[in-house]
């Protein structure tokens, strides 16, 4: 997607899109093109990865206020099956856990994330953990 490209320059190169992103879901889609696949033409796992830190980071964005800076404080994977075709990053918050980041000046949270490919095959289990904090204020 432009934004996405624009905003996280690595993610454009991948060739992310950005199909839904509110503050309690976001889903993604990398299509499994030559540029992003590995030695056996499914999609490399760095690049999923890189969904799964896209998917949870932009919807946690979302909710962070505009004076806070977000960065990934953790980023766990493990790689169920081998992926089929395109892939499909789903974050999603509750109702509190939406209040919680838009509430708290400093803090982290675990987004979930399901990803899955073309089959609708759960291929990758993510852990992503988000922190924010309030930006430095200018002397």
């Amino acid at each position: 997607s432009f934004i996405m490209g624009k905003v996280i320059p690595f993610a454009g190169t991948a060739g992310t899109r950005v199909e839904k992103l509110e503050p309690q879901e976001c889903v993604i889609i990398l299509s499994n093109r030559r540029k992003v696949r590995n030695h056996i033409g499914s999609v490399h796992a760095a690049a999923m990865a890189l969904l799964a830190e896209s998917a949870t980071g932009f919807m946690t964005a979302l909710s962070v206020p505009d004076d806070r800076i977000i960065v990934i404080r953790k980023m766990e994977l493990e790689y169920l099956k081998r992926a089929s075709g395109d892939m499909k990053a789903v974050a999603s918050f509750s109702d509190e856990q939406v209040e919680y980041v838009r509430n708290t000046d400093k803090g982290d949270i675990e987004v979930p994330v399901v990803i899955t490919d073309a089959n609708g095959t759960e291929t990758v289990k993510a852990t992503m953990v988000w922190a924010w904090t309030p930006k430095k204020r200018s002397a």
